[in-house]
């Protein structure tokens, strides 16, 4: 799921291991990663088909080199919250 805050792309992730959030465009070219696919705890960029761990940012195949920057996140009452730095 996309979001945007403060003029700033974010992605928010749900898999069997909870919540995650990230930086929501790929660091390979830009691309919106919310038009990617989730495949348990991957997101597949949709343009190069670059992939990362969502838990971690950490970037697994190429052409992606750089990691993503990831964001705490807890839920309270049903709502997601997610850690952005100042």
């Amino acid at each position: 799921m996309p979001f945007e805050f403060d003029g700033r792309e974010y992605a928010i992730y749900h898999t069997r291991d909870g919540f995650f959030a990230s930086d929501g465009m790929c660091t390979h070219e830009a691309e919106p990663l919310a038009d990617g696919i989730v495949i348990d705890n991957v997101i597949e960029c949709p343009l190069h088909q670059g992939r990362f761990d969502v838990r971690s940012g950490k970037a697994l195949s190429a052409p992606v080199c750089i990691d993503l920057q990831t964001f705490a996140v807890q839920i309270h009452d049903g709502d997601i919250y997610v850690q952005i730095p100042d």
